[in-house]
């Protein structure tokens, strides 16, 4: 019998990876946000990997509430992920995984790209979503792996934000709104480069993020996140003293 592995957060992504280590052979335990953690880990001591599939907007508790005997099995997923988010939660080399394939209700997985995974379950992550066939590219170095995270806050935020204004698709947004996309993904840029502390080279990501759009050009611009991304970034960007008048000027017509 394989190790067990722990899943918080059973939602649509939490339901995938489920599955995927399942078909590895892995006991799947899921703990959803209102479960005692502690008391979990009280039965399940050593866990060959905690995947942490809460939103975003759940994360931070989640790893303030993490057992000590768990924050070496640690694997992140979320959007708008950053080393900014782990660092200071005493993580034992946590494994990160941007996920570029999407999984909505009533539907199955879709991916866009192969997902860039980095860290020590990293070939246990590829070999299960290999199982669904959901391509997985590992990562070597965390500097490589700092690149693709912000590679995916470019393509969200940026889509995001514009949809605001042009709505339509990542197609439509590329051939019919540019300036609109450029404008924005600098201002984008100019917020993800502070919460980094790393300069990008610009024309690298903008190719990196065109490259997402060609895997799914249809994907609509504007989630049902996008106003509150928008809030997010112009706090990042008050936060940084940063000049990011794209966004003001998108803010100020929603």
């Amino acid at each position: 019998m394989k190790q067990p592995v722990v899943i918080i957060g059973m939602g649509e992504m939490g339901s995938v990876f489920a599955r995927a280590l399942l078909k590895t052979g892995h006991p799947v335990f899921p703990l959803r946000r209102q479960d005692d953690m502690n008391q979990a880990a009280d039965h399940i001591d050593n866990p060959e990997l905690v995947l942490l599939a809460v939103a975003e907007n759940d994360l931070q508790t989640a790893l303030d509430q993490l057992p000590e005997n768990w924050r070496d099995k640690v694997v992140l997923l979320q959007n708008e992920l950053l080393p900014r988010d782990w660092q200071d939660k005493n993580l034992i080399d946590p494994t990160v995984i941007s996920v570029w394939f999407e999984k909505k209700p009533g539907m199955d997985y879709k991916v866009l790209i192969p997902s860039p995974v980095q860290g020590p379950k990293a070939q246990l992550i590829h070999n299960a979503l290999a199982t669904l066939n959901i391509p997985v590219q590992i990562i070597d170095n965390e500097n490589d792996m700092l690149f693709e995270l912000v590679r995916k806050n470019m393509y969200i935020l940026t889509t995001n934000i514009c949809g605001l204004e042009s709505g339509g698709n990542v197609k439509q947004l590329w051939d019919d709104n540019s300036i609109l996309l450029n404008k924005v993904f600098d201002d984008v840029l100019e917020v993800q480069q502070h919460l980094t502390g790393h300069i990008f080279n610009r024309d690298h990501m903008l190719n990196a993020v065109l490259t997402a759009f060609d895997g799914d050009p249809e994907h609509q611009c504007m989630g049902r996140s996008a106003p509150q991304r928008l809030q997010r970034a112009l706090l990042m960007s008050q936060e940084g003293k940063l000049q990011t008048p794209e966004l003001e000027r998108i803010k100020a017509l929603n």
